[in-house]
């Protein structure tokens, strides 16, 4: 924190004290954790305040959670002072000052502490804040949906010689992005847009460059440039496409695999979304299908598929990634997850159809006559494959 009050980057800090970037990243902007796929709690940034070693006269946290303890132990005020080696009037407007209230009352050490570095952070107000006819002219050019570059450039224009007049870009944004900010206001034109900024954005996204990155799956990735076919080639059975189906508030899902040269397909009930609960369902789904029935699995870079390489090896069959953004890579699979969104529409909890509703869905849509099969069905197609005596050969329904 000393070297991020001295300017260093993130990057140059975390290099500095010997720790990873991730972890400085985590440390200056707290970060959010996680459980089975869902978000269950945030862990705060550090203050910068409290991690800074500051004067022996002022209480340590670890003078706090003494006092914690010989309190809860029923020590007089006096005797936690003179053990501390403090004034008894220190001790007692500690426990005075920084003790909690409501439900969890009580003195409670570290939010004590926290308590106390508050008190001393220093607010220093903005020039935005301390003048108003500034203020009043970046609020009417932000509601003309002005960039902070192009409001910077025109007040320096503007103000040749007055630079109480002037404000760099940065400062724009951080006066748009503090919380409660009086900025943080629709224009006329765009009343949809709560922030100013043609971005939309009412706080700071963190940056990251994308070769420093650190990668979401078990390495290596195979893409779908390394298959060994083409995209429009569907002469061998045996390759799947697959994909997941969302539901609402991102809180449900159900997956979906779609053999590629019959459109046989199979829905895999997921009771977590992530890469352990996808990976179970796809051993019990697709196991029991022979080799030359699973070949590949096709599927886009989603983080249920972080386990891949377990994946790959439970099913015997290789796992291909799609590029990014690029739906139509899984052709077959887009095209039957349209077809779901008449029995699971969108916005609905998918967590409510049981298995037993997945496999009817499952039966009827697999009985339909397709056109690219001639009119047959994807079972018939599919049964005919399985019953074959040489499942190398393919049915002729390019």
């Amino acid at each position: 924190m000393q070297l991020r009050e001295r300017g260093w980057s993130i990057l140059a800090a975390a290099r500095e004290v010997g720790v990873s970037r991730t972890t400085g990243n985590n440390w200056s902007r707290g970060y959010k954790t996680y459980r089975h796929g869902q978000v269950v709690g945030f862990v705060p940034a550090l203050e910068r305040l409290e991690v800074r070693r500051i004067s022996p006269r002022f209480l340590s946290q670890d003078e706090r959670i003494e006092i914690a303890d010989l309190h809860y132990a029923g020590v007089s005020i006096r005797q936690i002072a003179h053990r501390l080696g403090r004034a008894p009037s220190t001790v007692s407007r500690e426990l005075r000052r920084n003790a909690s209230s409501g439900q969890r009352a009580g003195y409670r050490p570290f939010e004590a502490h926290r308590r106390a570095t508050a008190r001393r952070a220093r607010h220093h107000r903005r020039r935005i804040e301390t003048n108003a006819e500034l203020r009043q002219l970046v609020v009417e050019l932000l509601a003309q949906r002005w960039s902070p570059q192009q409001i910077s450039r025109h007040l320096r224009r503007r103000f040749p010689g007055d630079a109480s007049m002037w404000l760099c870009h940065e400062s724009i944004y951080q006066a748009v992005y503090q919380p409660g900010s009086v900025l943080l206001r629709p224009s006329k034109l765009v009343p949809h847009k709560r922030s100013p900024l043609r971005t939309g954005r009412d706080h700071r996204r963190a940056q990251q460059k994308t070769d420093r990155r650190r990668p979401r799956f078990e390495q290596p990735m195979l893409t779908v440039h390394q298959r060994p076919f083409q995209p429009e080639d569907r002469s061998q059975a045996g390759h799947w496409e697959g994909d997941l189906i969302i539901g609402r508030n991102q809180a449900s899902a159900i997956g979906t695999l779609v053999e590629r040269q019959t459109r046989m397909l199979r829905l895999l009930h997921l009771p977590q979304r992530d890469g352990d609960a996808l990976h179970e369902a796809l051993k019990s789904t697709m196991a029991n299908l022979p080799p030359a029935l699973m070949r590949s699995i096709t599927w886009d870079q989603g983080t249920e598929m972080a386990r891949h390489l377990t994946i790959a090896k439970s099913l015997g069959a290789p796992v291909y990634f799609c590029d990014s953004r690029s739906p139509w890579q899984r052709g077959s699979n887009e095209n039957t997850n349209g077809l779901l969104r008449d029995y699971f529409p969108k916005g609905s909890d998918l967590s409510a159809y049981s298995p037993e509703h997945l496999m009817a869905v499952e039966t009827e849509l697999n009985n339909r006559p397709r056109i690219v099969l001639n009119d047959h069905s994807p079972a018939e197609v599919f049964q005919a494959l399985l019953t074959s005596p040489n499942l190398s050969a393919c049915c002729d329904v390019n």
